[in-house]
């Protein structure tokens, strides 16, 4: 807009892209992406870091002397890139391990940084029609808070100490409470009278730190969904199938026989399923002339834009990289995809690659635009491209196993895509207003998405394999074939062997050397997994359960760790059940229904159904988060302060700090999983937890102490910025 004057005008060119910028947002992006890495595998949600990095920049580089506003804003440009790839791969991926599958990091690298590069490379022509064209129409709120903190980071204001001081005693916390076991990290009440229903919690900093950075309102509606499963669904199924006498599908077992969590998992787990996916696409669909009318802006724009720079000397504020570069640059990420055989992408892929990844990178940016990143439901967008792909695989009788791993790799490159599309625009909105220049932006993000695409894949398999465990298990009437497949494919014996691993997560090690099977789809009771056989009788003798998505989470008396991801799950789910046509449609309806029932209350059903998906206890401490936001908001109501003095207040800043050092903490215990075998190898070894006795066990201990941290919080979030 010629009227839009910036805070650095387009006659002035101070430091911008420089090395120092793009070191520490690269390093900035490695600690926030592997943050939302642990997160996304947890409870299926990423936080923006954004304004986090913004206000470390502005911090380090004033203690190392002096650094230009453009020279933070690239910092936070480089580094926010890992929120999206991040939350991008870890909604999708880890779905193959469901199947069957290891995660290899060389699969999901490239995966993510095709998704991370051709988001960014879409956005390029879009920037012009949506950032300045429509600079009066559309707010890009998170840019837009996180151009007024640049501005009084420039000028004197904001620091660091708030964040460094949560990230340590986050740390600290949840370290001595997950290492050392030195207090309860669930604590839980079985209530008897009520069909043995158990209510737990878990009281982790980073749990917190998400409920409060994401409101009463939305952490309200996760645990209310949370609530309708434990406290309605699964007493319903519990009280209603004491009476049947066969198991019912997909059970294996009496519904009388079964635990809560088994309840949960064969039944509800699919309601939430087809919850989720049916609140995702009403959103898509409420979004719907957003959609229309952003396709068409972005068209028009592509046609104009090489018109327009052609005649026009651009300022610096209104250099873009090339169109060209968008062009080519997406088609030839596409050609190598369609043609790298570790990737399995065909020519077929790369075409629905191009049209979803530039439709739904416009749409995301569209909706960034007019309600922030954090409202973008960019798991409903994939969720949407999943099932298009899926049931054009069905038609074309592409059903095998890996036909399904190909369509979870599209989807994977579509909804990194479209989250780094929005994530892009709203850096892109950011430099707007500070007056950065665009090109050295894009190139900012184009470094930071190449970072943190590899710390996303090594991260991925790291935590999945630090919590693998090898569990003795036993499968009747399953003999696995001498050497190559079965003849429907299902069931593979490798040409490997494994030995030496710990069991169980026991400090026990087996020596023996065991033939490894894969099975790809249930064949005689056997669920998808990594067996191991005995190679004289070929009977399976145990399962290599992955860390992320295992199935078995106790082993004589003692709590085996996972990471759930229930957004990659749910994946797995809807891309499986189309393509072998065995999805259990009658619990899923009731999903369906169910997204349908809460939208017509006039509710937003998507996190209502994300909350049936997620286990309570991990609702109830994000609830908990909300709730200290909510009080501090009734506190602070009357003061009148701007939405940068919001989303960078003390409350916010130090929520951010709590989730970093939380998550850091749980991939620190990770590695002591990995090199030890157990996650609980320095509380065995330390003994502290035996000496403290009760004290560790006390669910009112934990609870306290967990209560002291959201004092903490509150008195926080009540200072002024």
């Amino acid at each position: 807009m010629a009227d839009h004057q910036p805070y650095i005008p387009a006659s002035q060119s101070p430091a911008e892209l420089t090395a120092r910028s793009l070191v520490l947002g690269s390093i900035l992006g490695l600690v926030f992406g592997a943050s939302n890495v642990y997160l996304a595998l947890k409870i299926g949600l990423t936080v923006s870091a954004s304004i986090p990095i913004a206000v470390l920049s502005i911090t380090i580089f004033r203690a190392l002397g002096r650094a230009t506003i453009l020279e933070n804003n690239i910092v936070q440009t480089t580094g926010s890139a890992a929120d999206s790839v991040s939350a991008g791969v870890v909604f999708t991926i880890p779905a193959i391990l469901l199947m069957g599958y290891d995660l290899d990091i060389e699969r999901v690298a490239i995966l993510a940084l095709a998704g991370g590069l051709m988001g960014i490379l879409m956005m390029i022509p879009l920037r012009r029609a949506l950032i300045v064209k429509e600079h009066g129409n559309l707010p890009y709120p998170e840019g837009t808070a996180c151009a007024e903190v640049l501005i009084a980071g420039e000028k004197g204001g904001v620091h660091a100490k708030t964040v460094f001081q949560a990230f340590g005693i986050a740390f600290v916390y949840k370290f001595l409470m997950t290492a050392l076991k030195l207090w309860q990290e669930y604590p839980n009440k079985v209530l008897r009278w009520f069909q043995g229903a158990e209510v737990r919690m878990e009281v982790g900093p980073e749990l917190m730190g998400v409920g409060y950075i994401i409101g009463p309102r939305i952490a309200g509606y996760l645990f209310a969904g949370g609530c309708l499963a434990y406290v309605v669904l699964m007493p319903t199924i519990k009280l209603f199938g004491a009476a049947m006498t066969t198991p019912m599908y997909p059970a294996t077992k009496l519904i009388t026989e079964m635990s809560a969590g088994e309840i949960r998992a064969a039944f509800v787990f699919y309601i939430g399923a087809g919850a989720v996916a049916t609140a995702g696409i009403i959103a898509m669909a409420r979004a719907f002339p957003i959609i229309v009318s952003s396709f068409q802006a972005g068209l028009a724009d592509l046609k104009a834009s090489r018109v327009g720079q052609a005649v026009v000397e651009r300022l610096r504020t209104e250099d873009d990289l090339p169109i060209t570069i968008t062009v080519f640059g997406s088609l030839g990420l596409a050609v190598v995809l369609a043609f790298l055989p570790q990737i399995g992408v065909n020519l077929l892929g790369a075409v629905l690659i191009i049209v979803f990844g530039f439709i739904f990178t416009t749409v995301s940016s569209r909706i960034c635009g007019q309600i922030g990143s954090s409202a973008n439901p960019v798991s409903g967008m994939t969720i949407a491209s999943l099932i298009a792909i899926s049931f054009i695989f069905l038609l074309l009788g592409w059903t095998q196993i890996d036909d399904r791993v190909r369509a979870i790799s599209l989807a994977c490159v579509i909804a990194v895509a479209a989250a780094n599309g929005g994530n892009t625009s709203q850096d892109l909105k950011t430099g707007f207003l500070v007056g950065a220049t665009p090109r050295r932006q894009q190139i900012a993000i184009l470094v930071g998405a190449l970072a943190s695409a590899l710390a996303v894949g090594w991260t991925l398999t790291f935590l999945n394999q630090s919590y693998q465990y090898e569990v003795p298990e036993a499968r009747a009437g399953f003999t696995a074939p001498a050497s190559g497949r079965t003849e429907d494919g299902n069931v593979v014996v490798l040409n490997e062997s494994m030995s030496r691993f710990h069991v169980g997560g026991s400090p026990r090690i087996d020596s023996a050397s065991y033939p490894i099977v894969r099975v790809y789809a249930e064949t005689n009771g056997v669920p998808p997994g990594k067996y191991l056989v005995d190679p004289v009788s070929r009977e399976i003798r145990y399962v290599v359960d992955p860390g992320i998505g295992g199935r078995i989470h106790e082993f004589q008396g003692r709590e085996l760790k996972r990471l759930d991801s229930p957004k990659a799950t749910l994946m797995a789910l809807i891309t499986d059940g189309i393509l072998t046509r065995r999805l259990p449609w009658g619990l899923v309806l009731i999903g369906v229904f169910l997204s349908i029932g809460i939208e017509l209350m006039g509710v937003q059903a998507l996190p209502v159904a994300v909350g049936v998906y997620l286990p309570l206890s991990t609702s109830a401490g994000m609830f908990t988060g909300g709730v200290i936001r909510w009080l501090v908001e009734r506190r602070v109501a009357s003061q009148q302060r701007s939405l940068a003095e919001i989303e960078s207040g003390p409350g916010v800043l130090f929520a951010s700090g709590l989730i970093a050092g939380g998550a850091i903490a749980g991939i620190a215990v990770a590695a002591i999983a990995g090199a030890k075998g157990s996650a609980d190898w320095l509380a065995d070894t330390v003994g502290l937890y035996h000496a403290l006795g009760g004290f560790a066990t006390s669910n009112l201990i934990a609870l306290l102490l967990f209560a002291v941290l959201g004092a903490l919080l509150y008195r926080v979030g009540l200072r002024k910025t």
